[in-house]
């Protein structure tokens, strides 16, 4: 280091810092950012951070800021009426600031004015994004499709167990004008802040693990300022509620907040105590429709029954004429029976009578016919058969030889030199056998 070169006092280093920045940033300038810490203090002054994040979520800038107490009581209730919105941690603001530098503090911006048309339309602009992708995604409108229960009353809820809100649901279900019965379960859930969409979703999903045990679902949280209900404006949470499969009421906040799952939900109301009067609204008409029906039904049936008694009644006085009646037309069926059955038989008596009488005069002509056929049957056996007596057959010149009383029918029966008997017609000759000669068959 030379001689020549000056040094600094950290004190003189800061003040030149100091008046550089008052030198070259004189102005005020419009800054748009988000509040990360928001400290009000008992002097009425307050005290912030304010940070940005690129579209990762990831902080890529952050300054010191405070808003001096008689300008912040001016400007935090100016914001607040005009957003709807408490002027806290987690929302988006464009804010006039002017740039100081301190010695011993550091650089800090100092706040002098607001513009709440910004932060509106941030949330606005948040809340339209979420929507689109909803609806570009295709289940914006899933939840608001499915068919509602008749009779909703198997209720899983969703809220904070400590809940002012949860409390005024139960009661004004419980002690509803009607004395209908409903059967809430309650799924704990953190209702607020940062820690809101994961816990939503995770009794979500244990109402899902137990799903055939009710009809629909109810979430319910009591009134807050809009940057506390900005908990339920985040896509995921949108998306389950939207994909969930059973019903969904949706009752957040008081008259006029609004949340994104109120476009999602398949009910929308306003309030916890609204959702309990639509849940009874539900019941009370079911039940008027089941009143309406049973006298319908009442009114059919006796009508039909009073029809009935008078038809019975006519039938009743009809019976002594109905049974006169059929008594003769079956009195007079049995008699014209009874005459054809007498005609008839008659009929078919001299039909038989006369088959007899010719049959009696055909018979004896055809018995003696007949014998006289087989007489001439009998003559002709008799002719064959004499015919054909071995005395006819021998007087016409054959002969029977005989070997030992046995007829020889071949000439393989003879033996030679042996001693035959030949049977004529009128006598018998002894003969003895020198030689045979078998006849030569036409094949060979």
């Amino acid at each position: 280091m030379s001689e020549q070169e000056h040094i600094y006092t950290l004190t003189e280093l800061n003040m030149s810092i100091r008046e550089a920045i008052e030198e070259r940033l004189p102005h005020e300038y419009w800054v748009c950012a988000e509040i990360s810490e928001c400290h009000p203090n008992r002097n009425g002054h307050c005290y912030l951070e304010l940070i940005e994040k690129d579209h990762q979520g990831r902080t890529t800038a952050r300054q010191r800021a405070i808003i001096w107490a008689n300008t912040y009581n001016l400007l935090r209730p100016y914001f607040e009426q005009e957003t709807g919105q408490t002027f806290t941690a987690g929302i988006q603001v464009l804010v006039s600031v002017s740039i100081t530098y301190h010695e011993l503090y550091g650089m800090s911006l100092t706040i002098h004015d607001i513009n709440p048309t910004y932060t509106i339309g941030e949330a606005a602009r948040r809340r339209a994004e979420i929507l689109a992708q909803l609806e570009a995604d295709g289940i914006i409108n899933d939840n608001k499709e499915l068919p509602l229960p008749i009779l909703p009353q198997r209720i899983a809820v969703i809220s904070s167990h400590t809940a002012a809100g949860y409390g005024d649901f139960s009661e004004q279900l419980h002690n509803n004008p009607y004395g209908y019965k409903f059967y809430p379960v309650l799924f704990p859930a953190i209702m607020q802040g940062e820690n809101t969409e994961t816990s939503v979703i995770d009794a979500l999903n244990r109402i899902h693990c137990h799903i055939d045990l009710f009809d629909c679902v109810v979430i319910i949280r009591g009134g807050g300022s809009t940057s506390e209900l900005s908990c339920f404006d985040t896509y995921n949470l949108a998306g389950n509620v939207a994909q969930f499969p059973l019903p969904i009421i949706v009752g957040i906040g008081h008259e006029r907040d609004e949340t994104i799952l109120d476009y999602v939900a398949a009910i929308r109301v306003k309030t916890p105590t609204a959702a309990a009067e639509w849940l009874i609204e539900q019941l009370h008409r079911a039940d008027l429709a089941a009143q309406s029906t049973r006298k319908v039904i009442t009114e059919i049936v006796s009508r039909r029954i009073m029809a009935e008694n008078n038809r019975l009644q006519q039938l009743t006085g009809n019976i002594p004429y109905i049974v006169t009646q059929r008594l003769h037309k079956e009195k007079w069926q049995q008699q014209n029976i009874a005459h054809h059955i007498e005609r008839n038989t008659t009929d078919r008596m001299s039909r038989e009578h006369q088959r007899l009488s010719l049959l009696a005069h055909l018979i004896p002509e055809r018995t003696t016919a007949l014998l006289r056929q087989e007489q001439q049957h009998i003559d002709n056996l008799a002719h064959t058969v004499q015919l054909l007596s071995p005395d006819a057959v021998l007087s016409r010149g054959y002969s029977l030889i005989l070997q030992g009383n046995k007829v020889v029918k071949t000439i393989d029966s003879l033996s030679p030199y042996s001693n035959i008997e030949i049977q004529l017609a009128d006598g018998t000759a002894q003969a003895h056998i020198t030689t045979t000669t078998k006849q030569k068959s036409n094949e060979e």
